[in-house]
């Protein structure tokens, strides 16, 4: 018969480690408290950082995004197709609405 290994015998991950410690939490406290949580390091945050803080994080993420040209010009033609949608829609609405009033009068 196999030897049972002793808890010490056994290895465990930083990664399992803290797998298992946040199911424990989770059944102890349940999901409102990583809700709390969160809201509290969010507003923490916000008066930390203010809103320079995020406007100069906006700044260099749309610094890093723009660097990258293909997805530059996909997301602007993106952009176009949707303008080019609206204005059909506005197009066909504005004749709907003009069939409209002439059947009124």
């Amino acid at each position: 018969m196999p030897e049972r290994k002793q808890a010490s015998d056994t290895k465990m991950t930083v990664q399992e480690a803290g797998r298992r410690g946040g199911q424990v939490v989770r059944q102890k406290y349940g999901s409102e408290f990583y809700s709390e949580i969160g809201q509290k390091g969010g507003k923490a945050r916000r008066e930390e950082l203010g809103s320079e803080g995020y406007a100069a994080i906006g700044r260099k993420g749309g610094e890093v995004v723009s660097q990258d040209r293909e997805h530059m010009s996909e997301i602007g033609h993106k952009g176009g197709q949707r303008v080019r949608e609206l204005i059909r829609e506005g197009k066909e609405l504005e004749g709907a609405n003009a069939s409209a009033n002439t059947k009124k009068e």
